[in-house]
Formats: structure tokens, sequence, C-alpha cells
């Protein structure tokens, strides 16, 4: 047994409104920067859609991920080593801008300065990447609320074999919102299919990266992630990817994403995994075993085995304690109601969903029966709008079985829950039907509607006596020697982050980052002192200029 530590995600889709909130500010955290214009750490789907990039689940044209081979063993789709020296300089599998879409801007200077005229000025569209006028086909967002989906959705790679089952007239078809980053794999086959050995896994907390210094631009791990996560930076020539948050991770606060969900739908936590038998679990034979083969994986961190074994790894005992409290681990195993995204990629995904129940409420409430009610619930689930058969082709390689559990599960915690709030004596048998006990029923609830912040986010802190490992990781996973034109400007990062103008993340400003990001007072001083930073606003207290003051003659 080889004790290793994950940082992990779970979404519940029954909580996503698509209001693309976390998009927008990881766009802003992250991908502001020249080059990075098409580039979505984080973005909202639309199901059934295409996706984005469009169609990035079809791994028959993009070759994503590992493939079992005759002899049990795995391997890229993309093909090893010697396919890839043969392709380096012509990588012919990987998205282009069309399956992207090309970034654009609109000329609002016409519409400013525009003179008094009988006809009202039109702000056109230009390719940010040419700058010439050009007509808006496509987008990270295009599918958004089934807007294309007679033309679009019908050529979702998730529909083979279930066409039939699912209604596309308006009237009839219903839609849910997949929020997607990067998975974290345990077994990323991102970075197997690098030449330059540049994306690397965390040994710390698991998050997968990329060396700036080391990539070479040869663009194999945009073919190798199924997920089409990694992205490449046309200006600087490198591949970036979503980075987890790291920064903010490592002082305890949940990612920018997570923080700012509107549904507060993300749950992020530690879980333990034995290393020793990822490989074993990823080479399953049958693709349908793959989800419990990936629960295997996980280790009890109450097990007193586990317990001396995670000691001996090093991991710290208060990341042991924050695995034992950690909101994924007690979805993931112990409720069993969040499931991996494709599994059959075998790439060991750590960033779980839990499917969406909500429409089944309203199509037994469209016959005249009650629609809380266990019984009409349970049968009700066979005829969703949209079939159980296209949630196992996203979460359980097409297994219908793990997913029709996980919906009973769910809808026997809402009729479980409504007897409670209307005062009604508690069915015992509601929770019995799906195997559960009436207390872990009512504390999954909790978890999953009531939760408060610190629930919700379970983050150990990266410790002072790690600090070596930590120390510079902004020459780790910063762009360097790209291009000294743009270094000399303002480097890749932004203000500040160019020559002479990175401060490093050493363990003196690991303890001040601390400090700051979790402190009750707000950090004032300086020319911007009047201006919030709302990525590292907690909440806490009331910053200048956030809320209206109050004077004499305002109303309360």
């Amino acid at each position: 047994m080889r004790v290793m530590a994950q940082m992990a995600m779970v979404m519940n889709l029954d909580k996503c409104i698509g209001c693309h909130t976390c998009s927008v500010t990881c766009k802003q955290a992250w991908t502001n920067r020249a080059g990075t214009e098409y580039v979505w750490f984080n973005n909202v789907e639309t199901r059934p859609g295409l996706g984005y990039p469009r169609g990035y689940e079809d791994q028959d044209e993009w070759k994503g991920g590992w493939e079992r081979a005759a002899n049990g063993r795995l391997r890229l789709r993309a093909g090893g080593r010697l396919n890839k020296l043969l392709n380096i300089f012509s990588n012919p599998k990987m998205p282009s801008i069309q399956d992207y879409y090309e970034p654009w801007t609109y000329d609002y200077e016409t519409l400013l300065d525009a003179p008094a005229q009988k006809t009202f000025p039109v702000a056109r569209p230009y390719s940010l990447i040419s700058g010439k006028a050009m007509n808006v086909s496509w987008s990270a967002n295009w599918d958004d609320d089934l807007g294309g989906s007679m033309e679009h959705a019908v050529k979702d790679p998730m529909l083979k074999g279930i066409e039939d089952k699912v209604r596309f007239e308006f009237d009839q078809t219903f839609m849910f919102y997949l929020p997607r980053i990067c998975e974290h794999c345990l077994n990323p086959s991102c970075a197997a299919s690098c030449p330059s050995g540049a994306i690397y896994k965390r040994e710390e907390d698991g998050i997968v990266l990329v060396d700036q210094d080391r990539c070479r631009g040869w663009r194999m791990c945009v073919t190798g992630c199924p997920y089409k996560k990694v992205y490449f930076n046309h200006k600087t020539g490198k591949a970036e990817k979503c980075t987890f948050c790291y920064p903010r991770v490592e002082v305890g606060i949940p990612t920018v994403c997570a923080e700012t969900c509107v549904g507060r739908l993300r749950y992020i936590g530690i879980m333990l995994y034995d290393a020793d038998r990822v490989l074993d679990a990823a080479s399953v034979e049958d693709d349908h075993d793959l989800y419990e083969a990936q629960r295997s994986v996980f280790l009890d961190p109450s097990d007193p085995e586990v317990q001396r074994e995670a000691e001996r790894a090093g991991i710290p005992g208060d990341w042991v304690e924050a695995a034992k409290a950690s909101p994924v681990r007690r979805l993931i195993m112990d409720y069993q109601v969040a499931l991996p995204l494709h599994p059959e990629y075998r790439t060991m995904p750590m960033v779980w969903y839990i499917p969406p129940l909500s429409p089944v409420v309203d199509v037994v409430a469209e016959t005249g029966h009650d629609g809380e009610d266990a019984d009409n619930l349970f049968a009700a689930i066979d005829t969703l709008r949209i079939p159980v058969e296209y949630l196992a082709n996203l979460f359980t390689a097409g297994d219908v079985r793990p997913v029709d559990e996980v919906l009973k599960k769910l809808a026997a915690m809402r009729s479980y829950m409504r007897d409670i709030n209307l005062g009604r004596d508690p069915r015992g048998e509601i929770p019995a039907a799906v195997g559960m006990e009436e207390e872990d029923m009512y504390e999954m609830f909790r978890l999953l509607a009531l939760a408060k912040y610190d629930e919700r986010y379970v983050i150990p802190t990266a410790h002072g006596e790690q600090a070596h490992g930590l120390e510079e990781l902004a020459t780790d996973c910063a762009v360097s020697g790209y291009d000294t034109e743009l270094d000399d400007l303002s480097g890749p990062f932004g203000e500040g982050s160019g020559r002479g103008g990175t401060t490093p993340v050493a363990v003196e400003n690991f303890h001040m980052l601390a400090e700051r990001q979790t402190s009750d007072q707000l950090v004032g001083g300086g020319s911007k002192s009047g201006r919030v930073n709302l990525l590292n606003w907690d909440g806490k207290g009331t910053p200048e200029g956030m809320f209206p003051t109050r004077g004499s003659g305002e109303r309360p």
C-alpha cells in the first residue's frame, strides 16, 4: 500500500443554474492574457450538446485518453513514442480554432463616436486573432439553453444508440448544465503524452500542472487529454491548463470557481488513495467495472493501517483529519451519489458529479399524481425526459445501474425530507428502500442542501516543512525564456510578471499570503486602497468602495 493524497471536487448538477459565474471569474483570474482569448479553464456546457471544444467526447476522432490492449496493458489512443516521433512536427489529431471558436470583440468605437443619424450604428465583430471583420458562428457556450438543438445537439456523441429516446421538440425536451474543469486525473494521459515531460502531477496534493520552462509546444498533451482541458497559448508557444487554483488551495481557501459559485454546488476535499492499485483499476477489462474499480482505489482515513501508512508516506496528520471530514469522500464513498465523468477514458478522473434529478418531479406532477411521493418518484425515474441511458453514457461508461441507484437515493431523500418538513412522522422505509439509514439520509440532505462554507470546503493548508518543495512554484509554473520582447513588456501573467517583476513564492511569502487570505481585516494602503479584489475577498468586513456609504441625509 502506497498512500497518497489527492485534491478532489464534486459538483451537484441539480443545483447548477448555468449562470457562468464560475467561468467568468476563472477567466478573469487565469486566462485574461494575450494568447488565451479562446481558453476557458472552466466552462459550463448545456446538455445535450456538443460541448467545448466542439465534439470533444468523440474519441474515435480525437484519440484522447487510454485504451486497453489485448494483453491487458494500457496504451494511449493516440499512439506510443514512435507515433509521436513521426508526428511531432505535425499533430493531425487536435481541435482547430473552428472547433474551439475564433475569439472576437466588437467595434465599440463606432457606437461611441458615431454622429447623430437616421440609422442606428452597428458594432461589427472583429477577430482578436487576425483583427479582421468576421461572422460569429460558434463559441464556448453555443449550446446554451438548447439554442441550437436541432442543428447541433442532435450530433452529441453521447446520444449514440439512444437517439430515439431523446426528444428535441422544445415543448418536450429537457436540458441540464454540466460545469467542467480539468479532472486532475490519477492516471493522466496528458502527462503520458508529453514528449518533454513538462506536465507533472504534484506529489503532495495530486494537482496536475504544466512546467512552462520544459514545455516545447508540441501539443501532444492537447491530443492526449480526452476532456480537451489542455490549451495551447499561441503567443507564448506553451501549453496551459487549469491549476486547481493551487495558490489559493495551499492556504486553505477554495478555487475561484467554487468560491464564486452562485448555486453552491461545488464541494472540495482530500481523498486518500492507494497509488499501487491505480494501474490495475484503470486496466479492468469491462468499461462498466471502471466506476467501482476507481472507488476501490480510495482508502478509509479512519483505518489505523491507512493512518500508519500515511504517516510513513509523509502525509501530515491534519491532512488525514481533513480526509476524514472531506465532503468529497462522503459523497463518493459513504453515500455513493457522486459519479466520475467518462470513466471509460481510463484516466481515473477526480472531478465527480451528482447527476440531476430535477425533471422527474415535474414529470410525475403532470400526470396528476403527487410529485414528491417516494413510490411515484421511483417509478418515474425510468421515464425521465432525458433517458437514464444518457446520464450513464456520461458518468458510468453506459452502465445504467449505478445511475439508477443514485437517482433513487436522491428521490428517496426528497420524499423523506418532505415528510419531516411538513411535520409528519418520518417514514423509515423510504431510506431502507435504497439501502440507507435514516440518520445517513438526513446527513446527506444537510450536506447537499444546507452545508455551510466550512462543510463544503475542507481544505488543509500546505505545511512549512514542505516549503522547500513548494518554494519557487512561480518558476515551476511560469513562462520564461519564450520571448524577450514579451518578457520586457509585462510578462505572461499580467502586469508585474515580466523580467525583474516576479516575487518568488518562498516560505516567508507563503505565511504572509496565508495570513492575508484568512485575515478578518482588509489590507489597505497604496494607490489602489479604494479598490477591492473580489476574488480575494472572503466576505469578511465591509471594504470601502464596495458598499454605498450612509450619509446623514440617506435612508438606512
